[in-house]
């Protein structure tokens, strides 16, 4: 059975000096605009455009919009001139950075053996950067793109959320189409890397030479111990488990992020084609997504929190396809109806886990949890993720 890798960059699969790269970025980044943009201007804007990607949990906009939003206002410089010299130094000067790093041998290895394995091996790096520089630390550590087939490569172009927040690594597997099947995240951090990914329903492995014992419920050790650990252990058991509340309501946020991201580029008579007669096109998906939100999940929602032990009705939506004739409305306005309906949704759950706990009665489930309402409503949405995805 094939295992989605999702390997983390920096101190896994490069040895990186951060102590020594990130003053050597953001020095060389200052160098390459000081003849336009003074020194002491342009890092407090690139310190905090990163901090407000750190600290961003909205949906409807990547990282790259969120960072360039606080960015650029700051320098006081023509946009479009601004965005050709950054790009002409992550493409002459950024590349030259590499001496703060070094490559991980084994790590090579243990690439090249999870490809030959069939696993599906992705580089799940924290999304700081664009994807030209990620490129870049992956060459320098041995992995260039142009040589491995990695199935997905996290940069800030297309996430909308960073590590500091499970929702990254569900967006992660939307990305890739919501493969079922083990995910495993394997990193350093483990504040970065592996707390926030078991959070999100994820099984983790701690890259580390030697053990830590007071941790020894966590799966740790070498490359070779990775590779031993995954061919001996039990696969059902690595398949991604969104029960808690905390792993709810990291899908919940992830969802409008994916299709954001898998749809961005399509050209707008897309949304209208059908994949197969009798199935839905994309703009149908997205209206049901958008009306089974606004209609199904948020009421219930309410209901639950306004009244004790409430009964829900059943709710058929399929026929809404026809009826509201969902095929000739606009996938793209849907998608934004959607998002803002769930950013409600996401503000009413973000309160006490007492919450979470309080019950109803379901008609089709019976006695129920919001929490068990709401891990139905993950469940559609990476359902229809699934749908989008095999559709586009």
């Amino acid at each position: 059975m094939p295992i989605t890798l999702l390997l983390d960059l920096d101190d896994t699969l490069l040895d990186t000096n951060m102590e020594a790269f990130v003053p050597a970025y953001f020095g060389a980044l200052s160098n390459a605009l000081m003849d336009i943009v003074a020194p002491d201007v342009m890092l407090p804007a690139l310190m905090g455009g990163t901090k407000r990607m750190m600290q961003s949990e909205d949906p409807a906009h990547t990282l790259r919009e969120v960072f360039d939003a606080y960015f650029f206002p700051k320098l006081n410089q023509d946009r479009a001139m601004l965005n050709e010299r950054i790009s002409r130094f992550y493409d002459d000067i950024f590349p030259t950075l590499s001496y703060v790093t070094r490559p991980r041998p084994e790590a090579v290895k243990f690439v090249e053996w999870a490809f030959a394995a069939g696993h599906r091996v992705c580089v799940a790096t924290n999304p700081y950067f664009p994807l030209k520089a990620v490129h870049h630390r992956m060459r320098w550590a041995g992995l260039a793109p142009e040589k491995y087939p990695f199935a997905l490569v996290s940069a800030y172009e297309k996430f909308h959320f960073t590590k500091e927040t499970g929702a990254y690594f569900i967006e992660f597997l939307g990305q890739l189409g919501w493969p079922e099947g083990p995910v495993v995240m394997v990193g350093n951090d483990l504040n970065m890397d592996l707390i926030p990914a078991q959070r999100a329903g994820l099984s983790v492995f701690w890259m580390r030479e030697g053990k830590d014992e007071s941790l020894a419920e966590i799966p740790q050790g070498t490359f070779e111990d990775l590779r031993q650990w995954l061919e001996a252990c039990d696969l059902q058991a690595l398949h991604p488990k969104i029960e808690r509340p905390e792993a709810i309501l990291a899908a919940l946020y992830a969802t409008p992020a994916t299709i954001d991201t898998l749809t961005a580029s399509l050209p707008a008579d897309i949304w209208g084609r059908k994949p197969a007669p009798g199935e839905w096109n994309l703009a149908e998906i997205m209206c049901h997504l958008r009306d089974v939100e606004a209609e199904v999940n948020l009421p219930r929602l309410q209901k639950i929190l306004a009244e004790e032990n409430p009964f829900l009705p059943g709710v058929n939506s399929d026929p809404w396809a026809a009826e509201r004739k969902y095929a000739e409305q606009d996938g793209r306005a849907a998608l934004r109806e959607f998002t803002e309906t769930r950013k409600i949704t996401i503000r009413l759950l973000n309160g006490e886990q007492a919450l979470w706990y309080r019950g109803a009665r379901h008609a089709i489930f019976g006695p129920s949890t919001l929490r068990d309402v709401f891990s139905i409503a993950a469940g559609h949405d990476k359902a229809h993720i699934q749908q989008m995805y095999k559709t586009i």
